[in-house]
């Protein structure tokens, strides 16, 4: 099985070439459905511990799960805490996705408590991320760099854009488009031009950093999804797994009636 920090590494270099990395997204805390997104394709999986139902004691299974198909799971945490990024990572997530940032003090008080030292200054210990200490070693490159991903969803992080695509460790930023639009008061209403030119600011700004940028698919649409990597999007969440289904079921009712 390729390990974890080989997964991490596939995902920089895809990353860093200017490609496109697809991940999937879950909400519902059940092992089937992990194992099940885990096996189609995706480079990751992330676990959502800020809008999802999923407690921390859940995450070793829904990793497993995920691993037997030879992706990276990977946690959005509720918020930018020591506590919650040392959990995740300590159950063996391969990186995090932090919600609101909007300083780069704050992601880089985030970047230092998800690394060991010197790179940082997350708690060592064994943890179910080394096999209670069996991989103690081998584990050490990973605990030194996770994967992290900053999102940017109020108008305080787009004033501080600037200076967040500087901080060092950085592999992307995404926008969380409902956060975003709420923030500048036009929730939901992705078509405004406005929120069409907050996007193309961020995308052009990332560029010019040599930072990649995301956004989340939010709905499971193949034409969406190839419309932003089309546009220069490069770190793309593909729907939810509640929202397939809710989908799916939709189209359904309106067959069936």
């Amino acid at each position: 099985m390729i390990s974890r920090i080989d997964l991490i590494s596939k995902i920089r270099k895809k990353l860093n070439s200017n490609l496109a990395s697809i991940g999937g997204w879950i909400q519902i805390p059940h092992p089937s459905v992990a194992e099940i997104l885990g096996q189609f394709g995706y480079d990751w999986v992330a676990i959502d511990l800020e809008h999802g139902s999923t407690s921390h004691h859940q995450l070793p299974d829904l990793f497993r799960a995920i691993e037997l198909g030879e992706t990276l799971p990977i946690v959005r945490v509720a918020e930018g805490s020591e506590k919650d990024c040392k959990q995740a990572l300590d159950a063996g997530a391969g990186g995090v996705i932090v919600p609101k940032i909007e300083s780069a003090s704050q992601l880089e008080y985030v970047r230092d408590m998800s690394r060991w030292p010197p790179e940082g200054i997350r708690g060592v210990g064994y943890s179910r991320a080394n096999l209670f200490g069996e991989f103690f070693e081998k584990y050490r490159k990973e605990a030194l760099s996770p994967i992290l991903i900053a999102m940017i969803e109020s108008k305080k992080g787009l004033e501080n854009l600037d200076e967040i695509l500087k901080v060092r460790g950085l592999d992307a930023i995404l926008i969380g488009p409902y956060d975003l639009s709420a923030s500048m008061g036009i929730t939901g209403d992705f078509d405004n031009v406005l929120f069409q030119d907050i996007m193309q600011k961020v995308l052009a700004k990332s560029v010019s950093n040599n930072v990649p940028v995301g956004i989340h698919v939010v709905e499971p649409s193949f034409e969406e999804l190839d419309k932003r990597i089309g546009q220069g999007f490069r770190f793309l969440p593909f729907s939810i797994d509640s929202v397939m289904l809710r989908s799916f079921s939709k189209d359904i009712r309106r067959r069936n009636n």
